[in-house]
Order: structure tokens, then C-alpha cells, then sequence
């Protein structure tokens, strides 16, 4: 059956998340931006009331996904400091300058993380060359790419999502995100044939969830 990861932007959300059946949350801040780290504070406490995998962001700065020296290592120290905290799993994504996946850092990022799995966020959706980077991610070692179909929601993206899920043909999961929403869920899902769905489930321009439209995406997902 088809699972059901949620973007988690506080704690309210994370407690909705798991409430209505939510199988993973994405551990975040700063929706306006795309989704930055959230304080440890923030993760001491997610996880102090939430059972379901907590996977945390791992992103020091909204804007462009090419970071400095200094960047580079504030992230590394922070999946250190936050995989002892017994959390499940990381989100991240690094380019380089030419939108190619930084192989060598992102890499590094995964071993350092190991053994929690990785996912490759939408950081994806500006490579130069899709199918390419998909390669990449897998010799990389992450378990996931969330995209939209390297479109600017999965509605446009639908078609390119299905060619990134016969592409990565199981070695890799490719995670329909972005303006996935459960009025387009179905249709998304039956052109992809995807076996893992992201959604904010948000649906009143706040930074929480609706638990009305989590219950909505997992009804159509166990169909």
C-alpha cells in the first residue's frame, strides 16, 4: 500500500500528522522559503510526542542549493548532532554550480548520516539533466528524490514523474511532492504508480496541517 509522508512546520502539525494516519513527517521550518532546519529544541520536542518516522531537514538557508565551505560543514555537524537524537532519517540536497548533483558532497553527507536513510529533496527539480542525476543519487546512496516531475508542481510534472519512476525501476524511491494535494493525489498516483507521496496537507495558508485533508490523502492512498 501506498505511503504518505507530511511537511512538518511546527509541532502542531507533527501531532496532526501522526493523529490522522500520516506515515512519516518531514521535520521543518520556514515554509515561505522551502523548508530549513528546525531548531534541536523543536526536534527534542517532536520527538518527545511523535511515534511515526521523523525525517529532519537538513538546510541552512532558503535560496539557491550550492553551498560554501562554511555551509558545508555547518551542515555536517548538524546531522552529527541530530542523528544522536534518534530520529529516522534526513532530507538534503546539494548542487553545484552548474545545477549537477555535488556527488562528492552529497556523498559524504549520506555516510556521515548512515545508517539513517537519506532523501534527496527538491533540490532535484533544477538539475541540468534529470535522468542523469537520478543515477547519481542512487551511486550517491540515498533511498529517496522528492520531486515534482522537475516541473513547478507535480500537476506539471506528472508526466516526468512517471518517467523518473520507470527510470529508477525500485533501486531508488521517487516521491511525488509539490503541490500534491488530495484533489490531484488520484490522478498523480495513476500515472505514476508511486509507492510514496508527499503533501503538506495544508489548505488555509497557515503553516499547519489540516487534519481533514491528511484523512482525504490517506483514504485515496488505501483505495
Amino acid at each position: 500500500m501506498p505511503s504518505l509522508e507530511i511537511a512538518c512546520f511546527n509541532l502542531e502539525s507533527a501531532e496532526i500528522a501522526q493523529k490522522n494516519g500520516a506515515d512519516r513527517i518531514e521535520l521543518c521550518v520556514e515554509m515561505s522559503i522551502g523548508g530549513t532546519t528546525p531548531s534541536l529544541e523543536m526536534i527534542q520536542n517532536v520527538k518527545a510526542k511523535i511515534n511515526i518516522p521523523i525525517y529532519v531537514m537538513i538546510r541552512p538557508r532558503g535560496g539557491n542549493f550550492v553551498y560554501n565551505e562554511t555551509e558545508l560543514e555547518w551542515m555536517q555537524s548538524k546531522i552529527k548532532v541530530v542523528k544522536e537524537m534518534g530520529i529516522n532519517g534526513f532530507v538534503f540536497g546539494i548542487l553545484d554550480v552548474e545545477n549537477k548533483v555535488d556527488v562528492i558532497q552529497n556523498k559524504a553527507l549520506v555516510s556521515l548520516a548512515k545508517p539513517l536513510p537519506c532523501t534527496f529533496h527538491r533540490a532535484f527539480d533544477e538539475v541540468s539533466n534529470p535522468f542523469q542525476a537520478l543515477e547519481e543519487l542512487v551511486a550517491c546512496g540515498f533511498q529517496t528524490i522528492l520531486t515534482s516531475g522537475n516541473a513547478k508542481n507535480v500537476n506539471d510534472g506528472a508526466t516526468q514523474l512517471k518517467r523518473l519512476v520507470q527510470k529508477a525501476n525500485n533501486r531508488i524511491i521517487i516521491m511525488p511532492g509539490g503541490s500534491l494535494r488530495s484533489s490531484n493525489l488520484k490522478m498523480i498516483q495513476q500515472k505514476t504508480n508511486a509507492i510514496f507521496y508527499h503533501s503538506s496537507a495544508i489548505t488555509d495558508g497557515t503553516e499547519t496541517a489540516d487534519p481533514i485533508e491528511i484523512q482525504r490523502l490517506k483514504s485515496i492512498l488505501n483505495e
